[in-house]
């Protein structure tokens, strides 16, 4: 009897063993040039699309004509499929970010290892490039805002 089952058990599992999981895609929703302002304070983040299992990025900030920071960045998708990012503030040493959430408009970054930022979050609400970044637990957030800035089209 139970030799008789094992034939049918077979069948009934070859469409899940086909099956293949999906891998997540980079996010292209953030390409482009993104700029927020108050005041006299400015924060710009570029973001290419991605390309060759790579996005780069670009971050800088300041106060009127002042540079305070700048960063630079990297989304990239192993060859294993996991998607990562590395950010380097300042010139200082690699950081990475392993993939914690994705979805079509939002992706968060995690490394609990971290002193500060341990948390790293973008997601598109509505026009805006929305980004935080926080402890794990949520504190110490600090959050942008970013319109997109067209580039002048040539004619």
């Amino acid at each position: 009897m139970i030799r008789s089952l094992i034939p049918a058990a077979l069948v009934l599992a070859a469409p899940l063993a086909a099956q293949t999981v999906a891998q997540p895609k980079l996010p292209e929703w953030m390409a482009g040039t993104w700029m927020m302002q108050d005041g006299a304070e400015w924060f710009d983040e570029m973001w290419t699309d991605p390309r060759g299992g790579m996005m780069l990025g670009l971050g800088r900030n300041g106060f009127g004509s002042e540079l305070n920071g700048w960063e630079l960045m990297q989304i990239r998708q192993g060859s294993d499929g996991r998607i990562k990012l590395i950010a380097r503030p300042d010139g200082k040493p690699p950081v990475e970010f392993p993939l914690v959430l994705i979805s079509e408009e939002a992706i968060e970054f995690a490394n609990p290892a971290h002193d500060y930022p341990q948390r790293i979050r973008y997601w598109r609400q509505g026009k805006l490039l929305m980004a935080e970044i926080s402890l794990l637990d949520g504190s110490r957030s600090l959050r942008w805002n970013y319109r997109q800035v067209i580039p002048p089209q040539d004619e």
